[in-house]
């Protein structure tokens, strides 16, 4: 299975991929645990249907010490007892935010609340942007197709 278009043979979408991935480092670099940060990144990948992404974080989120249990469940947050609350709270807000089309209102004043509980202003921040973020790198995969199943961690970068 090919891609509609190749990314990295592109030189409009390798220029704007590079800004996607410079905004990607600083959300990294923040005070948002890395956990965290790979668990919002596979929740939103495995809804929006992006196999590319959901291979990568799940891979990522390993590689980085992420046990096989709170991956296989990550689906599941809302039955399964490995998560933190805080992790709960990042999860409810990716999948709010994710679904932004599908609920009338947008994000609830609850599920703000409770990332709020857990997040400082900066981590916030962070889960905010790290949303959006993860959102856009899953539309432009699902768009183009970009094939699922030979990433490896570090391989772009």
């Amino acid at each position: 299975m090919d891609a509609r278009l190749n990314l990295f043979d592109n030189a409009v979408a390798t220029k704007a991929l590079r800004h996607f991935i410079s905004a990607g480092k600083i959300i990294g670099d923040s005070t948002l645990p890395a956990a965290t940060q790979e668990l919002v990144k596979l929740r939103a990948s495995q809804i929006n249907g992006c196999g590319f992404c959901t291979d990568m974080h799940s891979k990522d989120a390993a590689h980085a010490g992420e046990t096989p249990l709170r991956l296989n469940l990550v689906a599941a947050w809302r039955e399964a007892t490995v998560f933190t609350e805080a992790e709960r709270a990042a999860l409810e807000l990716a999948e709010q935010g994710t679904r932004i089309a599908d609920a009338a209102g947008g994000v609830t004043d609850e599920a703000w609340a409770r990332a709020a509980e857990h997040y400082d202003e900066d981590q916030l921040g962070a889960l905010v942007s790290l949303i959006a973020l993860i959102n856009a790198f899953n539309r432009v995969n699902v768009l183009v197709r970009q094939p699922a199943g030979d990433y490896q961690p570090g391989m772009f970068g």
